[in-house]
């Protein structure tokens, strides 16, 4: 199922009920709102300070997480209603995660690490891969054991894994949060690349610390 658009209707965590009249969720942009919507090919940086929920908010979206209020709708359609089978499917083709904590494997090396995902949807080549690890500074690094990388290297490789599959929206929370400008404008330019050959939306989280695309909407959560 190609995803062309997401909808998110009068949406809350559950943890945040309550709150309703705070500033916190009468300024924000799409929580609590009748109707938001992102687009396939948008470029979308959600910006908020620490606690807003923003990494719950990509949760909810992935299907990871279920503590909300409103709803939540790929191609009008409530993500609720999905079942495991087109959850699995979704992941794998559809919609790509790059959480915060970026869940790599501390003892396997870098490549190991990406062809985790890699094995599985067979998107990229190898060459492909060190290319995009060349690129990103740390082609030298394939062979180490993630646990011995700095955060910011670590970053580099949650975001190439990320992009060893096919998607209509590529979801990144807080990627680029320990790179320095330069560093973050290459992988927002590989990212945009990508997601420009998928035709896809990018939807990038920080607590000021933007993924440098170009020319996106900031959002306020």
């Amino acid at each position: 199922m190609e995803i062309v658009s997401i909808t998110l209707e009068k949406l809350l965590p559950e943890v945040f009920s309550g709150m309703e009249e705070t500033s916190r969720i009468r300024e924000s942009r799409i929580w609590e709102v009748p109707s938001f919507t992102i687009e396939k090919g948008c470029r979308i940086c959600i910006h908020a300070e620490s606690g807003a929920g923003k990494s719950s908010l990509l949760s909810f979206i992935y299907g990871n997480r279920i503590d909300y209020l409103g709803s939540i709708f790929f191609n009008h359609k409530n993500i609720k209603n999905l079942n495991i089978p087109e959850w699995c499917d979704i992941r794998k083709n559809n919609i790509a995660l790059l959480p915060q904590e970026m869940r790599l494997f501390p003892e396997l090396t870098v490549l190991e690490n990406i062809y985790l995902k890699n094995n599985l949807t067979g998107k990229k080549t190898h060459g492909e891969i060190e290319a995009m690890l060349s690129l990103l500074g740390i082609e030298d690094k394939k062979d180490t054991k993630v646990g011995k990388l700095s955060i910011g290297q670590q970053q580099r490789v949650a975001i190439v894994r990320t992009l060893c599959q096919p998607f209509d929206f590529i979801f990144l929370d807080e990627p680029v949060s320990h790179l320095d400008s330069e560093n973050n404008k290459i992988a927002a330019q590989l990212i945009q690349k990508e997601a420009k050959e998928n035709q896809a939306g990018i939807i990038s989280t920080s607590v000021g610390n933007h993924l440098l695309l170009d020319n996106p909407e900031y959002v306020k959560l």
